[in-house]
């Protein structure tokens, strides 16, 4: 009844490749006090901070990763309509909307344009999820229901 396609194997592949290089990312973070003057003209002051927020922000990254694993690995064994997947979408939203807070605290700190987009699009990334969480909750039920009459 479930077809899987090459689709979801290579988005699979590039999910598993994002969350090694996000984790590898992770712990260069502390070590990049040079490259971080040099390159983006941080002042020795801002340092912690800006490592703070990357840190901050990478983990919850690592996090959203990890958890589209778990509902990837659902949906290659054929059955992504489950509760799991709706606290997952769950969990991506909460981490969505963290890495957003702590943009918006770096605006207020650092202010920049870029710092802003990142704001708006995890505060949409929250809401898609929250949405997607919703849909998936409904369909849980519709196929529930529908287990139930057969």
């Amino acid at each position: 009844m479930y077809q899987k396609s090459i689709v979801h194997y290579m988005t699979k592949i590039c999910v598993d490749i994002l969350f090694y290089v996000a984790i590898l990312c992770c712990i260069m973070i502390p070590f990049s006090s040079s490259w971080l003057f040099m390159y983006f003209g941080v002042v020795e002051a801002s340092a912690l901070f800006v490592k703070a927020t990357l840190l901050a922000s990478g983990i919850s990254c690592v996090y959203i990763l990890w958890q589209l694993k778990v509902i990837f690995r659902t949906l290659m064994e054929g059955n992504p309509f489950i509760h799991a997947n709706v606290s997952c979408l769950r969990k991506i939203a909460v981490a969505c909307l963290v890495i957003s807070l702590i943009f918006l605290v770096k605006m207020i700190v650092m202010p920049t344009i870029s710092t802003i987009v990142i704001v708006a699009i995890f505060i949409v990334g929250c809401l898609l999820c929250l949405t997607l969480k919703d849909l998936f909750k409904q369909s849980i039920y519709y196929k529930d229901e529908n287990d139930l009459t057969v």
